[in-house]
């Protein structure tokens, strides 16, 4: 199956969304759910917290941003590697989440799925 250069479109807007409106909801979330997930993972640090929720934002703003603007192999690739990494990162702070019936975590493998598919498929 071929994909068509629409499909590829609407695929990297929907990636867009996904990394923008997480970035958001974790700014949003701060010190509500964002915050509750480093304190049920055993943080109790407020500054390392902080930081972490801010450098998790800010990078999914500019994955989002950077898929939404400048969509390439490279693009597609460090959303890819940055996802796996914040997967493995949460895997080993909250293993639980596999089990989570929302699936926050198993939600990720479509993603990698995508991202790969877009990948090799872009120069």
């Amino acid at each position: 199956m071929r994909l068509e250069a629409r499909d590829v479109k609407l695929l990297r807007y929907c990636l867009v969304f996904v990394w923008l409106a997480t970035s958001l909801v974790s700014v949003i979330e701060w010190h509500g759910q964002s915050a509750e997930l480093l304190r049920a993972a055993g943080m109790q640090q407020p500054a390392l917290m902080d930081t972490l929720i801010l450098g998790g934002a800010v990078v999914d703003a500019l994955l989002g941003l950077a898929l939404w603007l400048k969509p390439s192999r490279r693009v597609y690739l460090m959303a890819l590697f940055m996802m796996v990494a914040m997967t493995v990162l949460a895997s080993l702070l909250r293993p639980d989440l596999w089990l989570h019936p929302l699936g926050p975590l198993t939600k990720n493998v479509a993603l990698a799925g995508l991202l790969w598919v877009l990948a090799i498929r872009t120069r």
